[in-house]
């Protein structure tokens, strides 16, 4: 499982919005899509299928809780990176059966 994924099922949790470190979410908006600009401490996140902007701005290295919750309501609004589905492991027989020792 990537970084990326790793951070988002993190932040889709919901439990540790305070303990987010800002490199990692700025690294996951940036592997779904998103560019940014900077101005000051501000990190400007925008996304060409997207209408909504993300401000967020480090604190002592971490994403602000409150804007780790914007990053979560976004993704759950649009339902990004439901991209990597798992499919159930099938055996290699040709009838699809699974063997049985």
């Amino acid at each position: 499982m990537s970084r990326a994924r790793k951070t988002l099922d993190r932040i889709l949790s919901g439990t540790c919005d305070a303990n987010i470190a800002f490199v990692d979410l700025s690294g996951m908006l940036k592997s779904f899509g998103f560019e940014v600009r900077v101005r000051g401490s501000h990190h400007i996140f925008t996304h060409d299928d997207l209408p909504e902007i993300l401000n967020i701005q480090p604190k002592k290295g971490k994403a602000k809780p409150y804007q780790v919750k914007q990053v979560r309501d976004l993704f759950l609004s649009y339902a990004l990176g439901d991209t990597e589905q798992t499919e159930p492991e099938r055996d290699s027989n040709s009838n699809g059966s699974v063997d049985h020792d």
